[in-house]
Parts: C-alpha cells; sequence; structure tokens
C-alpha cells in the first residue's frame, strides 16, 4: 500500500472530477463512490454522481470556470454538457482518506473473491479469508481503486502464487434429502450454486447433483445440517 498522500491529495479537500484542457483547468464537485461507478460503466444517470451542476476553475476555493472559455474548448457552456465530458474525460480527485476506504473495500472484495472460488491444489482445502488477506499483505499487492474487483483477481493470484498456491475450482455436491425435510431445503440450493440435475424420488426424497464454488461448499454443508437436523447426505467431487 502506498504511504502518505500525494499533493493532489492533500490539496483537494473535496472530492472533483478534473479536466485540463486548453490550458485551463474544468472540476465537479462529486459524490466519489457513485463517480467510481460511473467510471466502471455501473451507472449514467449524472444527478447521482454530481454534488452541483456547476463547473469550477478551483473547486477548494469556490471559484467557478469562465462560460466564455467553456463555449469555446467545449461548444457548449451547459453544465451537464461540460460535466458529462469531465468525468468521462478527466480524472477522479479523491480525498486521501476516501481512497484508503476504496482500497480497503477492493482489498475485501478481492481476497473474498479468492476464498469463495479457489482451494489449495496441495491441500484440496479453501484457503481461510483472513490467511488470503494476510498473503496479500506479505506479497505487498497494490489495488487499482478504480478497477472492479473481479478485474483484479488474476493479478492479485499470480502475485500470491510463491505465498500461497491456488487454484480456482468447483465442486459437484451430490445431496440426498429425505422426505420430510426434501421440499422446505429445496430454495437452499440457488443460495450456493448452479442446479445441475434433480430426480424427486418414489420416496418423496430429493437427489441433486448441485455445481457449487470451491468456498460455498462448508457453507451449503453447514445449512443443510443445521436445517434438517443432520438427517441429510451430501458428498462432493471436484469438477474436472
Amino acid at each position: 500500500m502506498r504511504g502518505g498522500p500525494t499533493f493532489d491529495e492533500e490539496r483537494f479537500s473535496v472530492n472533483v472530477a478534473r479536466l485540463k484542457k486548453g490550458g485551463e483547468t474544468f472540476e465537479v464537485v462529486i459524490d466519489p463512490d457513485a463517480a467510481v461507478r460511473y467510471k466502471q460503466g455501473e451507472i449514467s444517470d449524472l444527478k447521482d454522481v454530481l454534488k452541483a451542476e456547476k463547473i469550477m476553475a478551483d473547486a477548494k476555493k469556490g471559484e467557478l470556470a469562465s462560460e466564455a472559455h467553456m463555449q469555446s474548448l467545449f461548444g457548449t457552456s451547459e453544465p451537464t454538457k461540460v460535466a458529462q465530458i469531465i468525468l468521462d474525460q478527466g480524472e477522479l480527485q479523491l480525498t486521501h482518506e476516501h481512497r484508503e476506504r476504496l482500497r480497503e473495500q477492493k482489498r475485501n472484495k478481492v481476497a473474498s473473491i479468492i476464498h469463495m472460488n479457489a482451494i489449495n491444489p496441495q491441500t484440496g482445502i479453501v484457503h481461510p479469508l483472513e490467511r488470503v488477506k494476510r498473503a496479500m499483505d506479505e506479497a505487498r499487492v497494490r489495488l487499482d481503486e478504480y478497477k472492479s474487483a473481479q478485474d483484479q483477481v488474476q493479478d492479485v493470484v499470480r502475485a500470491l502464487q510463491p505465498i500461497l498456491p491456488i487454484k480456482f475450482t468447483t465442486f459437484i455436491a451430490e445431496i440426498h434429502l429425505p422426505a420430510t425435510h426434501a421440499a422446505k431445503c429445496y430454495g437452499v440450493f440457488e443460495q450456493y450454486g448452479t442446479l445441475q440435475k434433480e430426480d424427486w424420488l418414489s420416496d418423496g426424497s430429493l437427489a441433486v447433483k448441485l455445481e457449487v464454488p470451491a468456498g460455498r461448499y462448508n457453507d451449503l454443508v453447514d445449512e443443510l445440517s443445521s436445517k434438517t437436523h443432520g438427517d441429510v447426505e451430501i458428498s462432493k467431487q471436484e469438477r474436472k
């Protein structure tokens, strides 16, 4: 992780999107979480992103941008149109505190994805979540707060391989539920994986094959065991 804030991070006590054009600086004050989602293509409504529909030359000082300069450089002085150009072409300038919060959120998300979907190929056992996080710290993984967690997983896995052997895989869980529990437990399956096969047997019992992310298998076992008071048969094999 990076050390102290950069000059830009110290300068901005507000979160802004900034674009330099024609020797001029143009800024809009933003909701930082919404702006990141906008950059990632998750939302498109500027009303969710902008704190105010004003174009600034210096948001910290409260200085408005020149309408004449906007007209000359953007072909319009209409604030929302200029704001969209700034968001699309410019850079987000977030406070140091907010950048650190985004990085921590990304760290937790990436670690969770690895924990939920991968095993140690040497043991066949899922890596505990906290072990994954410690390995990320040991490898000094640096995450991009503007990229989605999913888009950064493979880079993180490559960085972790010398410390933590990782193999992404899924299990096929074979489950047999007696008639007394079959109906009430059926809704559990969609919470944990993808149903591959189901057979309602003549005695009212249910046999299913469920594809489950490696890190979800033990949770599935625990929930079915709890709901049936242990009256369930369940086994797994790694999907080839």
